[in-house]
């Protein structure tokens, strides 16, 4: 096994290693270097269903998917991200990762990780679309001023999936399971539980307001920490290939997709499965 870091703050690819055999010394290596780097991809993975369940699974709790209709039906822990259409339907999530997010933070316990195993990825004169960006909120809350560390030290953001992230277009519409999340209240700045570094913990899409913080005042300080933690000087930028496996940490990094590809000129097909974490402190 070789771990190899990116030039960026974040990010390593973990080269030969076949995670369908991995031995339990291996997955030791390859959790500190998750832990270390936030995204890591393992290339030229073959990984059916049950493997790369049982892979996840090593992390923690998988979790299923609540968007039942994007799910695998035999492993309900599998949800298709694809633009690929079956009788004039999305066979999966189309418009995942559109704004800049984490995971799943409108919920109690939001997920460790995710990991998306890549089957299908659209391609243009021999060059591969979808990139998918990440940006490391562990260091952008490094470089707050030591005023503003004090001033968000102890608020608490209110999560809603169905609140600002609706307005952008990318909310319920075509996901009306999401109206079924109820809000939930999370610290601005959380620890991380295995590193115990500080990251910021708010988005524009699903933070609606700060506890005891007039509304106006609040989305000003949500959008100003949202800014920061997806600056240029936070990310690493992933590039698809067929068969590759990428994890990120949902407490360290944020996500957005790219979306310069369509249907039907160009397929994509991923497998996407998320691991149960702590309740954020």
């Amino acid at each position: 096994m070789r771990i190899v870091a990116s030039d960026d703050v974040i990010g390593a690819e973990i080269r030969d290693v076949d995670l369908a055999r991995l031995t339990d010394a291996g997955f030791v290596e390859i959790e500190a270097a998750f832990n270390q780097h936030s995204v890591v991809v393992f290339p030229e993975q073959s990984l059916d269903e049950a493997a790369l369940v049982a892979f996840a699974r090593r992390f923690g709790e998988v979790e299923r998917i609540f968007l039942t209709q994007y799910s695998h039906p035999r492993h309900p822990e599998i949800m298709y991200v694809s633009n690929i259409q079956e009788n004039g339907k999305d066979i999966g999530h189309a418009d995942a990762g559109r704004v800049w997010h984490t995971d799943m933070s409108y919920t109690a316990r939001p997920p460790r990780t995710t990991l998306l195993y890549a089957l299908e990825v659209p391609v243009e004169n021999g060059v591969a679309l979808g990139d998918t960006h990440f940006s490391s909120a562990a260091d952008a809350y490094d470089s707050l001023p030591d005023e503003t560390k004090r001033r968000i030290a102890n608020l608490r953001a209110v999560h809603q999936v169905a609140g600002r992230r609706a307005r952008t277009g990318t909310g319920t519409q075509d996901n009306p399971l999401r109206l079924k999340q109820p809000a939930v209240v999370h610290p601005v700045v959380r620890t991380h539980p295995h590193t115990g570094r500080k990251c910021l913990y708010v988005s524009k899409g699903e933070c609606e307001a700060i506890e005891g913080m007039p509304k106006e005042e609040a989305l000003a300080l949500i959008d100003e920490l949202a800014e920061r933690t997806v600056e240029s000087r936070f990310r690493h930028t992933h590039r698809w290939r067929v068969r590759d496996l990428l994890m990120w940490d949902n407490c360290a990094v944020q996500h957005l997709a790219s979306f310069d590809y369509q249907w039907p000129q160009h397929r994509r097909l991923m497998h996407r499965v998320t691991v149960g974490g702590s309740a954020p402190f």
